[in-house]
């Protein structure tokens, strides 16, 4: 079982596994606390740089589960067609880190939201040129 773990995680680069963990922890400790435990009162979800709460924040968090367990499994696999929906996703949260930092007025410079977003855009990019890797599943 452990050499199957490994063989799997040779199938990608670090940061691409980084990026599948980050997924598993979404789809399997996260999102299920997010939706199940978080009380309502003080629940809240980003979606394209706004901020959700309450019971539009327990909507969006299923859609992130959705996302985070399509990411998981697909990077998995890697299956075929998560490539381009990474990227665009990817590129989604960099537009939303970037608008959310510029509306936030919550003290942080503008410029870093932006720093941010560019980080995300950085990490589309790779998964972009990495794209050969989902082609043969």
């Amino acid at each position: 079982m452990l050499d199957q773990l490994k063989q799997n995680l040779a199938l990608r680069p670090h940061w691409m596994n980084a990026v599948m963990l980050f997924c598993f922890y979404m789809s399997f400790i996260y999102l299920p606390w997010d939706i199940f435990i978080k009380p309502l009162a003080v629940d809240q979800e980003v979606w394209f740089g706004i901020v959700f709460y309450g019971w539009l924040a327990k909507l969006g968090a299923l859609l992130h589960w959705f996302v985070y367990g399509a990411g998981a499994y697909g990077l998995w696999k890697m299956k075929r067609w998560l490539h381009p929906w990474i990227e665009l996703y990817i590129l989604q949260v960099a537009f939303s880190m970037g608008l959310w930092g510029i509306l936030a007025g919550d003290g942080a410079p503008a410029w870093t939201g932006l720093l941010v977003a560019a980080l995300f855009v950085i990490l589309a990019w790779c998964f972009y040129n990495k794209r050969e890797l989902f082609a043969a599943s």
